[in-house]
């Protein structure tokens, strides 16, 4: 009774055909589960043990299109020794050519992708610069993954039938009116590729550029965005950027100040030294203040007073305000405990008998 229902035709082939070719899919979907398990219980814990994480993610990234692959060659064997036609065994070996390309594309794709993020990304949160490269990094990942892909839509076609030159002629064409239409855009992404690479400025920085002074609040693909000192924002095309003279002033490692301090003409020779060494104590009287390089000199009889030209520079990571305040502060204190006088526009009036 069985032996003859498994003789029977259906669709073509017998009972037992389909049988053999369900059981070769079975068996597929059983062997994908259990390299599944091995994978999860051997072989990862296995590449933990190694000192690098490439074959970590080269096993991580591997599974996933290996199981594709076995479930596709499974597929294909079944098929293959069943009777369907002509036409459905044309279907299935055209529609092959663009999977198995697809599969290997993904794959490349997924390595990739991995690869950027453990080696390119961890690296960059080490520098302490991840809000900003993440962006950049996020662009280039996507620009590469565009590539990976059409050129495994290119090997897909041309596997199908369609010559490579004629695709190739094709996207170029699409390519020049593409860049034409868009050329703008594209000098923006590859200005923020530059930008990327030459870090002339990262989130959170001061710069000034044009007439613009601000901090930048956000890099994008094709512009950036400065928070200004009015707390207005400013969107700038990333080029623009690139071809104007940009200060980061969050980068100085020293700020400079200069003052001019004026003292009546009745300061005596001896007075005068003593507020010049006042000036150059200051490092040791205001903690902000780097003791190094500091500049006082008697520069100038002007037409109401004595000036001293007085120049100081600010520690790096010292409040840019608050050290002016105090260094002024202990000017101020000073030279009235010494008895100097500052100056302001006078005259003094001389009238004479005959």
């Amino acid at each position: 009774m069985l032996i003859t229902v498994l003789q029977d035709s259906f669709y073509g082939n017998k009972v037992s055909d389909w049988l053999i070719s369900l059981a070769i899919i079975v068996g597929a979907l059983i062997l994908n589960k259990i390299i599944v398990l091995l994978n999860k219980h051997v072989i990862q814990k296995l590449t933990a043990k190694t000192n690098n994480r490439l074959d970590d993610i080269l096993f991580q990234m591997l599974e996933s299109p290996v199981l594709l692959g076995i479930a596709l060659t499974a597929i294909w064997f079944a098929a293959r020794r069943l009777n369907l036609g002509t036409e459905v065994e044309k279907q299935i070996a055209f529609s092959y050519k663009i999977l198995i390309v697809v599969n290997v594309t993904w794959f490349i794709a997924r390595f990739a992708n991995a690869l950027i993020e453990e080696y390119w990304v961890q690296k960059v949160d080490e520098n302490n610069h991840k809000v900003l490269d993440v962006h950049l990094v996020s662009m280039l990942k996507k620009t590469i993954l565009i590539v990976i892909w059409s050129l495994g839509i290119v090997t897909a076609m041309n596997n199908i039938g369609y010559p490579v030159k004629t695709i190739l002629g094709a996207l170029s064409i699409f390519g020049v009116a593409f860049a034409l239409a868009a050329q703008d855009t594209i000098k923006n992404v590859f200005a923020g590729i530059t930008i990327f690479f030459d870090r002339p400025f990262r989130i959170g920085n001061r710069i000034k550029v044009d007439k613009f002074d601000g901090f930048i609040e956000d890099i994008g693909i094709r512009s950036t965005r400065i928070r200004t000192l009015e707390k207005r924002l400013v969107t700038v095309p990333n080029y623009k950027m690139m071809d104007s003279f940009i200060e980061n002033i969050s980068e100085e490692p020293l700020r400079r100040v200069l003052m001019k301090l004026n003292l009546t003409y009745n300061t005596t020779p001896d007075k005068m030294n003593e507020a010049m060494t006042i000036l150059r104590d200051m490092p040791n009287r205001v903690s902000n203040v780097y003791e190094k390089d500091v500049v006082v000199a008697f520069t100038d009889f002007t037409d109401f007073a004595l000036a001293i030209t007085f120049i100081y520079y600010i520690k790096k990571d010292a409040d840019v305000m608050e050290t002016p305040s105090q260094v002024n502060t202990e000017i101020l204190r000073a030279f009235n405990a010494a008895g100097l006088q500052f100056a302001f526009p006078t005259q003094t009036v001389y009238l004479g008998k005959e």
